[in-house]
C-alpha cells in the first residue's frame, strides 16, 4: 500500500467526484482511477460506490477513510517534525474551536503564532465540541479549544483553560428580570428556551445543570451562531442559559446568577493528541498559550 494510493482515496472520499478529486491533486483522472483500482484489489474489497454524478463509500470505504487519515497525519507531523529538529518550523496548524470559547483569544494566539511562525499555514474549524473531541483523534485537527470532555487519554490529552458559572439571560421585560434575584434550574421549568445545538458546549453544560437538578426542560428556540440566540432572548421569545462572559456581549439584556448547577458549570479545555501524536506546530501553539497569550478575563 502506497502512501499516494492513500492521498488518492482520502481526495475521492472528500469530493465524492473522481474528476474535481484529480483537479485538487492535479493529477489525471484516469491515473486517480487507476490508484483505486490499485487499493481496491490490495485490500480486496471495493472502497466507493460509483454513479454517474457522484461516488459514496462503502462500509469498508468508511472503515479505512478513519485510518487513512490518521496514517497521513502521523506522516505530515513526521516531516514537520523533522524540519523543527533543523530549526525551521513549517507545515501546517489545524486547529478546531467552538464560537465565543472562554480562557482562551483564538484570534490574537493564532496572529501571535503567525508572527511567530510565518512559514505555518493555519487553518480553523468551528463545530461543536463532540465532533471537535472525534477531529483530533482522528488526527484531522492538530489541537482544539472546545468544552470540557471525557476524552480516552490514550487518543486526547485535556488541558483546563477556565471554568466560570452560568448566566441566565432574559429580556429586561421579562418577569425574571423585573424579579431580579439569582434563579435555580427548578424556576425556569416553564420558560421557552433559545439554546444551541446539543454538541455545543454551552448547551452540554445547561443540559448538564438541569440533569443534575432533576429538571426537564424543552429548547424551542435551536440556533447555531451567538448572535441569533442574543437576538431571540433580545426579542423576548425566550430566555437562555449561557456562560457568564456572554452577558458583555449584549449588554441591553438582564442577566440573572444561576445557582445550584455545581462549582463550574461550564469549563473549557484544550484538547491536544498523546505526545507522540502531537504536531510540533501544536506543541508552538501550546508553548505560546502557556507563555500568556489566554484570555482568561473574558
Amino acid at each position: 500500500m502506497e502512501l499516494r494510493h492513500l492521498q488518492h482515496f482520502v481526495a475521492v472520499a472528500e469530493d465524492q467526484h473522481f474528476t474535481r478529486a484529480a483537479e485538487r491533486l492535479m493529477v489525471s483522472q484516469s491515473g486517480l482511477s487507476a490508484s483505486i483500482r490499485a487499493l481496491e484489489r490490495e485490500l480486496q474489497t471495493p472502497l466507493f460506490v460509483r454513479t454517474t454524478r457522484r461516488v459514496t463509500l462503502t462500509e469498508a470505504g468508511r472503515a479505512l477513510l478513519a485510518e487513512a487519515e490518521r496514517i497521513l497525519a502521523q506522516v505530515r507531523a513526521a516531516h514537520e517534525a523533522v524540519a523543527a529538529v533543523q530549526g525551521v518550523l513549517r507545515g501546517t496548524l489545524a486547529v478546531g474551536t467552538e464560537q465565543c470559547i472562554a480562557g482562551v483569544n483564538v484570534a490574537e494566539l493564532l496572529a501571535a503564532f503567525r508572527r511567530r511562525h510565518p512559514d505555518v499555514e493555519i487553518r480553523l474549524r468551528q463545530w461543536g465540541s463532540a465532533a471537535l473531541a472525534e477531529e483530533v483523534a482522528a488526527g484531522r485537527l492538530d489541537l482544539a479549544f472546545a468544552y470540557r470532555t471525557n476524552a480516552d487519554p490514550d487518543q486526547l490529552r485535556t488541558v483546563p483553560l477556565t471554568g466560570e458559572p452560568m448566566t441566565v439571560l432574559c429580556h429586561p421585560g421579562h418577569r425574571l428580570a423585573r424579579a431580579g434575584a439569582p434563579l435555580t434550574p427548578r424556576d425556569l421549568a416553564d420558560e421557552v428556551f433559545v439554546d444551541f445545538h446539543p454538541d455545543w458546549g454551552p448547551r452540554r453544560a445547561t443540559d448538564a445543570a438541569f440533569a443534575l437538578a432533576g429538571v426537564r426542560r424543552t429548547v424551542a428556540l435551536e440556533v447555531n451562531d451567538v448572535h441569533s440566540l442574543l437576538d431571540l432572548v433580545d426579542e423576548n421569545l425566550g430566555v437562555a442559559v449561557v456562560p457568564r462572559h456572554f452577558r458583555h456581549k449584549r449588554p441591553s439584556l438582564t442577566d440573572l446568577p444561576l445557582k445550584d448547577t455545581g462549582e463550574a458549570a461550564y469549563e473549557t479545555v484544550a484538547l491536544v493528541p498523546s505526545p507522540r501524536a502531537t504536531s510540533p506546530a501544536a506543541r508552538a501553539l501550546m508553548e505560546l498559550l502557556d507563555t500568556g497569550a489566554r484570555d482568561a478575563g473574558r
